[in-house]
């Protein structure tokens, strides 16, 4: 493809998912800002993630430090916000809080505890998502629900992250309604836990649904949703 076949492809992507996000909040009761995209760009290099950008990205979402960081060197003029929304080893938290504007991945109270010390570290206060195991599938990461429930006071000893919410992925191979169920049973630990929150902790954000399910997941209460592969369709990568 050209870059100008790449380009209005993009765009059109683009335009379509941010039309079914709109779609599927009005279902909810919602508007459409009320659900921020994340654009997924693991896959894909800087030949797609600039005109990606140009057609109205604004918030891109990687899982890999390594390959996030020289993209957002090479970016860190361009108008946009990273999230982190996969695993963060230890090892690479210091190179990747002050590259991101919010932590999607927190799986466990050792990594809360490490990402705070080093956010001290570096004077600054880290937006955290707690990332849950909704389904209980040992192969994903994650606190359990039990973890949680009655154990938010544990979360006042770390100063130097914000909790805004929670974040899930699906169970392995379920599709767009078996996923949902998973979706609803993390707003409904939100709502149990809501009543809870120690100062520090505030429960708003749910992340939660992908390129295939990210409509049953705003329908469910999703106000992040984390989307790459729709984004590019058509578009050899």
């Amino acid at each position: 493809m050209t870059p100008e076949q790449i380009r209005d492809r993009l765009a059109d992507n683009l335009a379509l998912v941010q039309q079914r996000i709109a779609d599927a909040a009005l279902r909810s009761g919602r508007k459409a800002d009320d659900v921020l995209l994340v654009a997924v760009t693991k896959y894909v290099g800087l030949e797609i993630i600039e005109p990606l950008i140009d057609a109205g990205a604004s918030v891109l979402g990687e899982s890999r430090p390594q390959q996030f960081w020289p993209k957002a060197e090479a970016l860190a003029d361009s108008p946009i916000h990273w999230h982190m929304i996969g695993q963060l080893q230890r090892n690479k938290i210091r190179r990747t809080l002050p590259l991101v504007e919010l932590v999607h991945s927190a799986e466990s109270l050792r990594l809360v505890e490490a990402i705070d010390r080093i956010a001290g570290e570096l004077s600054l206060r880290t937006p955290i998502l707690l990332e849950v195991n909704i389904s209980g599938n040992e192969a994903k990461h994650g606190f359990s629900p039990a973890d949680l429930e009655g154990n938010l006071t544990d979360f006042e000893a770390f100063p130097n992250v914000e909790i805004r919410g929670l974040m899930c992925m699906a169970g392995l191979g379920t599709d767009a309604d078996g996923a949902r169920g998973d979706f609803a049973a993390l707003r409904e630990l939100r709502d149990r836990l809501r009543g809870n929150c120690p100062p520090g902790v505030s429960l708003d954000e749910l992340s939660m649904g992908m390129s295939g399910d990210y409509e049953a997941a705003i329908e469910e209460g999703a106000t992040i949703v984390r989307v790459g592969s729709a984004l590019y369709e058509g578009i050899s990568r």
